[in-house]
């Protein structure tokens, strides 16, 4: 096993943590900023409606996304494992 293979599978995982934490980072990211505006426009200091708006919308972005992202981590998956009889050569 060399440098750059075991390079290889390390980058393969950078990539594939990225594509699934991605999606919902990026959700939550907004809303949580569209909440914040909406509650210094309003002043509004309830810490709870922030917090229900994006467990709502990770929500639905999960059942959007979860698909997609089911298919990106069994390939990842596939690929390790089957990456795992070159390992003890």
């Amino acid at each position: 096993m060399s440098n750059d293979f075991v390079l290889h599978l390390g980058r393969r995982a950078l990539e594939t943590a990225l594509l699934l934490s991605g999606p919902v980072l990026l959700v939550t990211l907004v809303v949580g900023l569209i909440t914040s505006m909406f509650q210094a426009v309003t002043s509004i200091r309830d810490m709870t409606m922030g917090l229900v708006v994006k467990l709502v919308f990770v929500g639905l972005t999960l059942l959007v996304c979860g698909g997609w992202m089911l298919q990106i981590a069994v390939g990842f998956a596939t690929e390790m494992f089957n990456h795992m009889q070159t390992v003890g050569r």
